[in-house]
């Protein structure tokens, strides 16, 4: 290892401890602050408006998309852009959440005057409490750090990783006081990976009519035209009581025309159903679902209620499409 390279990785650990230290200066100052701005957050009734100047405002964007995908309406607003005419979207019932490392930033500092007229309330995320932009705020969280990583502590580097920080504190806090669950994360992350695998079975079902059935008295030509039109390879029997009687697949109809050639047509699907198929309910993951039918080598699962009333079919080859990368 040559002298630059241990100077690099030197370096690199420093900057790294710095950063860690910024964070963790952080949790012995949360006080009743925070505890009052998840409050001010969670009675919004507008949306969070998050604005910051410079490295501030990238975090600022990352910011209110955490809250936007954690079930918090939340927008990024430049306060350059704020001056010169987009005041307007900030409205009586939103909470402006503020980052700047000085609490002096001017342009930030014009907004100030008019975030008060129009009525929204204003949390301060800032490394001096006792700034200007501190003092104008319903609630200051203190985000002050001993030193920034860059070696001429002059970058924002320690000082945007500890805004960064607050931030997501404010965000995975609200989240919890408000009750948001999984099946709300995948709603609002359809196109992720982390969606997919939160995606419920009742999200991906061929339900209603798209659901194949025939009832127990139902004749064999029509329960092959059935499965034919609805394109599962498969059909739910229903009983008299309306409920899932069984099932009739595909290779259940080749088996029986191999065994019963001359009588297939007469029967009924009463007659040739499986009783008791193998069900899930709707608010079943569907990557259980898939562990199911792949565990069992079966291509689809049939949907069921708590009284065995039929919701719908989710077939396999829906599954790896929704679970696949």
């Amino acid at each position: 290892m040559t002298n630059d390279t241990a100077t690099a990785l030197d370096l690199a650990k420093k900057v790294l401890r710095t950063e860690a230290a910024a964070i963790l200066g952080l949790v012995d100052r949360l006080d009743g602050a925070f505890e009052r701005a998840i409050e001010l957050l969670y009675e919004c009734r507008g949306r969070v408006i998050v604005t910051g100047m410079g490295k501030s405002g990238l975090i600022c964007r990352k910011i209110a998309a955490t809250f936007s995908s954690t079930g918090t309406s939340a927008w990024f607003l430049h306060p350059a852009e704020a001056i010169h005419g987009d005041l307007g979207a900030i409205r009586e019932d939103d909470v402006v959440l503020a980052l700047s490392h000085s609490g002096e930033t001017d342009e930030l500092i014009r907004v100030l005057e008019s975030i008060r007229r129009i009525g929204a309330r204003l949390i301060a995320l800032t490394g001096s409490p006792q700034s200007t932009l501190a003092r104008a705020a319903d609630v200051t969280l203190d985000c002050s750090i001993a030193e920034e990583a860059c070696p001429m502590n002059l970058v924002p580097t320690a000082s945007t990783t500890a805004a960064l920080a607050m931030g997501d504190a404010l965000a995975m806090t609200l989240l919890v006081k408000k009750g948001f669950r999984e099946e709300q994360f995948a709603s609002l992350h359809p196109g992720g990976k982390l969606g997919r695998r939160l995606m419920r079975v009742e999200n991906v079902m061929h339900g209603g009519d798209a659901a194949p059935r025939v009832g127990t008295g139902t004749r064999m030509p029509d329960v092959i035209h059935e499965m034919s039109s609805k394109r599962l390879g498969m059909t739910c029997v229903i009983g008299d009581d309306g409920r899932l009687a069984g099932v009739f697949t595909d290779g259940d109809l080749r088996r029986l025309m191999m065994k019963r050639p001359a009588d297939v047509l007469r029967l009924t699907a009463g007659d040739v159903m499986t009783p008791n198929p193998l069900t899930v309910h709707r608010d079943v993951l569907a990557v259980e679902a898939l562990r199911i039918m792949e565990t069992r080598k079966i291509t689809s699962v049939i949907v069921v209620d708590a009284d065995r009333n039929l919701d719908g079919v989710v077939h396999l080859h829906d599954l790896w499409r929704l679970t696949r990368p």
